[in-house]
Parts: C-alpha cells; sequence; structure tokens
C-alpha cells in the first residue's frame, strides 16, 4: 500500500491518477497547502522542497522503504515499478522523458503563474492586478499549447501512438486551459486529446480524489502559505 501525500492540484492529480491508471492500492495523506500543512516537518523528511505530491513506497528498490518527491520523478518511478505507460523501446522512452520535461520545465510552471496572476494576485490585499505579468503568463501558455497542438497533429497522444506519463504530466494543468484565458477553437488537436484522455477511467477517478476539497484560497491565510513562504 503505497502512501500518497496530496491535495487536489495539477500536481497532486498527476500521481493520482498514475496510481489509479496502474492500478497501485495507496493510502492518502491530505496535505492542505492553503493550511500551510506542507511545512510539517515529518512532512518535510519525506519533500523537502515543501511541496507535494510525494509517496512513500514501502515495497521499493531491493524490497526497502523509499520516499519519492517531485510529480514527474513519482511518475518515472511509478512507471518503472510497474513496467507501463513508459513506451516499449528506448526511442519511444526518449520521447516520453521529452514531454514529461518539457511539461515539468514549461507548461506547469506557466500555466501555474497564469493562475497565479490572472486569479490570486488581484485579489490580494494589497491587490496586485499586474498587466504585463498578466499578458506574459497567458502568452506564454498560448504559445505552449500551441506547440503541443502541432506535436498532437501527428500524434495520437503526446509521446506517440501510445497513452504514457507524459500525458497523465500535462493532463491536469491542460485540463485548466480556462482559467488560464486560452482558446481550443483554434487548437483542434489539443481538444480531441483532452477529450480522450478525459474519458480514462483512470483519469477520472485520480481527478476525483477528493475534489470536493478544491478552493480559491482567498484568504489572507491560505494566501500567505502558498505564496509568501
Amino acid at each position: 500500500m503505497i502512501d500518497l501525500y496530496f491535495w487536489p492540484t495539477p500536481n497532486g492529480w498527476k500521481a493520482s491518477i498514475a496510481l489509479e491508471e496502474m492500478e497501485l492500492p495507496y493510502t492518502t495523506h491530505l496535505i492542505n497547502i492553503g493550511k500551510g500543512d506542507q511545512f510539517d516537518p515529518e512532512f518535510l523528511k519525506i519533500a523537502p522542497n515543501n511541496r507535494m505530491p510525494a509517496i512513500v513506497d514501502p515495497d521499493g528498490p531491493d524490497g526497502a522503504p523509499i520516499s519519492v518527491f517531485e510529480s514527474g520523478a513519482i511518475l518515472m518511478y511509478l512507471a518503472r515499478k510497474t513496467g507501463r505507460f513508459y513506451g516499449q523501446t528506448q526511442r519511444e522512452r526518449i520521447a516520453v522523458e521529452e514531454w514529461l520535461m518539457w511539461q515539468m520545465g514549461g507548461l506547469g510552471p506557466m500555466a501555474g503563474q497564469a493562475h497565479h496572476f490572472l486569479k490570486y494576485a488581484p485579489n490580494m490585499d494589497p491587490p496586485q492586478d499586474l498587466p504585463y505579468a498578466k499578458d506574459r503568463y497567458r502568452t506564454e501558455v498560448g504559445r505552449l499549447y500551441g506547440v503541443l497542438d502541432r506535436r498532437l497533429a501527428e500524434n495520437e497522444y503526446v509521446a506517440g501512438d501510445f497513452y504514457s506519463i507524459a500525458d497523465m504530466s500535462i493532463w491536469g494543468w491542460a485540463s485548466l486551459w480556462e482559467g488560464q484565458q486560452q482558446t481550443l477553437e483554434d487548437k483542434p488537436n489539443l481538444a480531441r486529446w483532452l477529450e480522450t484522455v478525459s474519458a480514462r477511467p483512470g483519469v477520472q477517478a485520480g481527478r476525483a480524489l477528493h475534489a470536493e476539497l478544491r478552493g480559491d484560497h482567498s484568504s489572507k491565510q491560505a494566501q500567505d502559505n502558498l505564496f509568501k513562504r
């Protein structure tokens, strides 16, 4: 039984979706990022960068327990552990890793900043309504979705003709395109991919995990915990 340290966010969904898709039993431990649970000393032993998700696998390498933090590292670990969703050939695995790194270094950070400056910053105390930052991140997210749409014009899934951890990593952020003030009218391949991935039972189950706890983090305390620590 893998221990999943989780809150229902796009990064948290990567781990919950992977566990569901790979049919691995797990126990959920909620890390309420608005209340500051990510700074608990016991959690920091598992995730020293005070970010969730993280996992503890009691049946790690050589049968010894192991903890893993960083969502991309978790996806790679679980894919290697199960031999699933990582491609079958070296070329396929390289493609998976390319697009996983694209998400980790590009889409995730840029979409996260878009959410921050478009949704949260204008409602802070005092308000931080910054037109340059809003336009900067909205535009960059749009560029990245254009890259993804062109890739999906040639491939059913992100890494090729097979579903992989790269799709799992990208889906959560891309599914929130409306909150990033994007459009899919000019991105038919991305729209098709979103519909296909969203229909998967494992994705639906991972996305539904404690979905009722998703909030707007509008309180000053929540914003201090999320943005100022």
